[in-house]
């Protein structure tokens, strides 16, 4: 069997599967800028939004951040992997950029 991985046949958010005869590219974990095989921790880097930890990348909550990033009044942070969204407060709705009572 040739191993076609060595010449690097895949993209940069992809890594390279050696099979029987052949080779497959498969995508990196979405916490990863370029990987060596698969899951968080084969990253080369982490991906924006993601911190190294214990040899794998995982997501920062931004929400616990000890600076607010969800600054507006009656706004409540939520955090997504890799990133955060700020929300109205219960009882509150979005009127043009600004969380007002229902």
């Amino acid at each position: 069997d040739l191993d076609e991985c060595a010449a690097s046949p895949c993209k940069d958010d992809q890594y390279c599967l050696n099979t029987d005869g052949s080779f497959s590219c498969k995508a990196c974990d979405a916490s990863c800028v370029g990987c060596t095989g698969e899951g968080s921790e084969k990253c080369k880097t982490c991906a924006s939004g993601y911190v190294k930890e214990d040899e794998r990348c995982t997501d920062i909550d931004e929400c616990n951040l000890p600076e607010k990033v969800c600054t507006k009044e009656n706004q409540d942070c939520v955090n997504t992997s890799g990133s955060y969204k700020c929300v109205c407060s219960e009882g509150f709705e979005d009127k043009d950029g600004t969380c007002v009572q229902t």
